[in-house]
C-alpha cells in the first residue's frame, strides 16, 4: 500500500512520519529529493538535498514517481527500486499536496492523509520555530488554505495535529483500517 502524508508547512509532518516509522515496522519511507537548502538543525537525511541541475537531470531521465515546484524549489519522489523496499512494506511518501494528486492518479487506492494545524496562529509559530525566513513563513501561510482545499477535493483523511501523540495514534488507526479492507 502507498500511504501519502501531506499537509501545509509547519504542521509537523516530518515529526509524525518519524514516529510512525518507529511505531509500525511495516512502514518504509521513501526520501524525497529537493532543491531547497537544508534548514538549521534539519537532519541530513530529511531529504536528498540536490542542486537544481541534479534534479532536472533526474527528471529528464524519468527518475521521479511525482514531482512539483513549491515556493520556487523542486521536490520529487524517486522511483521506488524493488531492491531497496523491504518485502511486505507499505511505502510512505511525505510530499506536497500537488504530489499527492499525482500519486492518486497513478494509484487510486493510495491512502492520502492530510495533516492540518490546530490553528493558523499555531502553524505560524511552528514555522518561525523551525527557522524559516519571514518571507517563506508568509508564503507558506498564504498557501495553506489552497492546500487544505486541494486535499479535501482529493478525499484525503484529515488529521489535526493539536497533540502529537494523538495525531500519530489517529494515523496509525487509519492505516490499520486501510490494511483490513
Amino acid at each position: 500500500m502507498v500511504i501519502v502524508i501531506s499537509g501545509p508547512g509547519g504542521v509537523g509532518k516530518g515529526t509524525i512520519v518519524e514516529r510512525l516509522l518507529v511505531r509500525d515496522p511495516q512502514l518504509w519511507l521513501s526520501r524525497s529529493w529537493t532543491t531547497r537548502g537544508q534548514r538549521p538543525g534539519e537532519a541530513d537525511d530529511a531529504y536528498r538535498f540536490v542542486t537544481r541541475e541534479q534534479f532536472e537531470e533526474a527528471l529528464a531521465a524519468g527518475g521521479f514517481l511525482e514531482h512539483t515546484e513549491f515556493l520556487g524549489n523542486l521536490y520529487g519522489t524517486p522511483l521506488p527500486r524493488p531492491e531497496i523496499v523491504p518485502q511486505g512494506s507499505d511505502v510512505v511518501l511525505e510530499i506536497e499536496v500537488d504530489g499527492a494528486s499525482q500519486i492518486k492518479e497513478l494509484d487510486p487506492d493510495a491512502l492520502l492523509i492530510f495533516v492540518v494545524p490546530p490553528s493558523p496562529e499555531e502553524q505560524e509559530r511552528r514555522l518561525r520555530g523551525r527557522g524559516d525566513p519571514e518571507d517563506i513563513v508568509q508564503r507558506r501561510l498564504a498557501k495553506a488554505k489552497d492546500e487544505i482545499d486541494a486535499a479535501a477535493r482529493l478525499g484525503a483523511v484529515e488529521v489535526v495535529n493539536d497533540d502529537l501523540d494523538h495525531a500519530v495514534e489517529t494515523i496509525l488507526d487509519v492505516i490499520r483500517a486501510a490494511r483490513n479492507r
